[in-house]
């Protein structure tokens, strides 16, 4: 099998895996799937991930489709590095390689200036037109007019919110700000029309490629806030070179007044799906993160 053949017969990868007609190599990665580099017989190297499937663990209805559809949605608009989706099945999922490099302050400038032009690249509506997924999570894609923020409390905070409290990750001392930032949200301003967002922008996301460019992975893709995507972005210790993707998206889009105290706010949503998903680790980032967007509107209300 080589790249052309692959292209032309998707359908049969699986069957040449299963016969060991292609060699696998593991290639460490995330907490849900298992990802290998495949190397095809014309030399050409592909990322293939797949959902460890067992009898209580099967793979979600339409997983890998949504994160295929989100590849080339953000792809299609044209701006950021993002891989060629060559193989997209119900049980696996088969990319273009991306030979990786240094991160460099040249890579993180161009990549500000190619994010703000997906982001502008816009969305019809809030959501996507596919099923959405967020790590292993489901995630509300109906679309959605807007405004932004009572869709974003709707969707991206109340239900990670209510699983978090359900597995006993987070306590009263966590769930009372966030409580009252779903509630208040309206008040923190920054409403825009729909972006073409990553929808899971955390640094792992970022492939930093030996061609110098920054390469985007692992999508959760919807139309979102953009601010959104560069508070994750910031998460977990940020990217190297952070100050620069910042000041280049800054003076190819400028942001909206404001756009620093509503960090937190934005960050919220990815710190509940990690406590939704692996329990009370992350209940103090959401506690912190809660309380500094209540001090950031000006208007805590719960002691720190």
């Amino acid at each position: 099998m080589d790249l052309a053949y692959l292209r032309a017969h998707p359908e049969h990868l699986p069957t040449f895996l299963t016969h060991q007609r292609i060699r696998e190599t593991p290639v460490p990665g995330g907490d849900i799937c298992a990802a290998s580099r495949l190397t095809l017989d014309d030399g050409h190297s592909v990322f293939a991930k797949s959902w460890p499937e067992t009898a209580s663990r099967p793979v979600p209805a339409d997983f890998f489709a949504a994160e295929a559809a989100g590849l080339r949605w953000l792809r299609d608009a044209g701006a950021v590095a993002v891989p060629e989706v060559l193989v997209a099945m119900p049980e696996l999922l088969a990319l273009d390689w991306v030979e990786t490099g240094e991160p460099t302050p040249e890579a993180a400038e161009r990549f500000g200036r190619e994010l703000a032009g997906t982001h502008r690249a816009g969305a019809p509506e809030f959501g996507a037109e596919w099923p959405g997924f967020i790590g292993a999570l489901p995630q509300d894609n109906t679309p959605d007019p807007g405004p932004w923020s009572g869709w974003f409390a709707r969707t991206r905070l109340a239900p990670y919110l209510a699983m978090s409290v359900r597995n006993g990750a987070l306590t009263a001392a966590e769930t009372a700000p966030v409580e009252e930032l779903i509630g208040r949200v309206g008040e923190f301003g920054g409403d825009e029309p729909p972006a073409r967002i990553h929808g899971d922008l955390w640094p792992g996301n970022l492939l930093w490629g030996a061609d110098d460019q920054v390469w985007l992975v692992d999508p959760a893709a919807h139309g979102g806030h953009r601010e959104t995507d560069l508070a994750q972005l910031a998460l977990f210790g940020g990217p190297p070179h952070l100050d620069r993707i910042l000041a280049a998206y800054d003076e190819a889009w400028p942001l909206a007044d404001g756009w620093r105290e509503r960090v937190p706010l934005h960050q919220l949503h990815l710190l509940l799906v990690h406590t939704a998903l692996f329990g009370a680790a992350y209940r103090e980032a959401v506690g912190a993160a809660a309380r500094a967007a209540l001090r950031g509107a000006g208007r805590a209300t719960v002691d720190r």
